[in-house]
């Protein structure tokens, strides 16, 4: 949770409310989190009967809105108005909002959640917005700060999580926050007395094995361990579900880039290196060492095999299965 986020969220608890609260951007997870909050904790139970109304764009013109947040609250000091999905109005429709943004009613509480896009910032919308009340862009986060947020949400619920266990999160969950936060939620129910994320537990209760995961794969070819290399191979050739070839084309391909600009960075110091490459200062030896062993015409061979078998596994010139695929392409890595 950023500042901003922070600063909205402490405001909301303090009850000091604006008139006007415009959210928008492409990460849903914020969004959501800040919508449920306007429906659940700004009016009591007794108060939300009547007083709590909740708008959608595709179903509603500008002055069905407006004469919602017009009306005065009954049995209670404010009333809340929520219009989700803002982003489906009409485009005309939707800036008329504007003329109720400059002059908003001080009994109601208006929410405009606008999900997936920014509002267009040259409109009248966002400059009544900050000028009225509170204005929030919920931005996607980059995939390379993943590790990172997860770490941080686990400090945020007392559940330490381990640079590498982040890692290996990040690697098959993506970036869906909330689909992260689900998984994370499920491990604490069924563990709720343990203060560690571990191999084991990502294991047990969100099914990505210890021994055999996507992450280690690339690691294991470059490092030089054959024995787990194949051992490896051997379990993704048995069980393509858990490595399909989009995923593990991607994974290589992260850490041959990684490879590559660890020729441009060696002499820095491990902090510099982390910020370079895109890591944790925890990983700096590790990739250090892996483009010792690897050098540099190799990795951007492997780099070039990469584009040829990520088209290849969408079909293209190609009528192979993901099993042959994986054996081939590793096979001329190793060349």
């Amino acid at each position: 949770m950023n500042a901003d986020l922070k600063k909205l969220f402490q405001s909301l608890q303090l009850r000091q409310f604006a008139p006007v609260y415009l959210i928008d951007g492409e990460e849903p997870y914020y969004l959501d989190m800040i919508t449920t909050y306007f429906e659940n904790n700004i009016l009591n139970p007794a108060e939300r009967d009547f007083n709590l109304m909740v708008l959608y764009g595709k179903d509603v013109e500008w002055a069905d809105v407006v004469n919602a947040c017009r009306r005065f609250p009954m049995f209670a000091e404010k009333q809340v108005v929520i219009l989700k999905d803002a982003a489906q109005m009409n485009v005309k429709s939707f800036n008329e909002l504007a003329g109720y943004l400059e002059n908003p009613s001080p009994t109601t509480i208006f929410l405009i959640e606008h999900r997936f896009k920014k509002t267009d910032g040259r409109g009248k919308i966002v400059k009544y917005a900050k000028e009225k009340g509170i204005y929030y862009t919920s931005d996607k986060v980059k995939d390379d700060h993943i590790p990172q947020w997860i770490q941080n949400h686990g400090n945020d619920i007392n559940f330490r999580i381990g640079e590498r266990e982040a890692q290996i999160l990040a690697t098959y969950l993506g970036n869906d926050l909330q689909k992260i936060v689900n998984e994370l939620e499920k491990v604490r129910i069924n563990v709720p007395d343990d203060k560690e994320l571990t191999a084991e537990i990502i294991q047990k209760y969100i099914g990505i094995s210890k021994e055999y995961n996507v992450f280690e794969f690339p690691e294991a070819l470059t490092g030089g361990d054959m024995d787990k290399l194949y051992r490896m191979l051997t379990y993704f050739l048995a069980n393509t579900k858990a490595a399909p070839m989009p995923l593990l084309i991607g994974t290589f391909y992260n850490h041959f880039n990684r490879l590559y600009l660890a020729n441009f960075v060696r002499g820095k110091t491990d902090k510099e290196a982390a910020a370079a490459l895109g890591v944790s200062p925890y990983f700096v030896k590790n990739i250090m060492a892996s483009a010792q062993r690897w050098p540099l015409h190799k990795v951007e061979r492997c780099m070039l095999l990469l584009g040829k078998y990520s088209t290849m596994s969408v079909g293209i010139k190609n009528t192979a299965g993901d099993k042959e695929l994986l054996k081939e392409m590793v096979g001329q890595m190793l060349e």
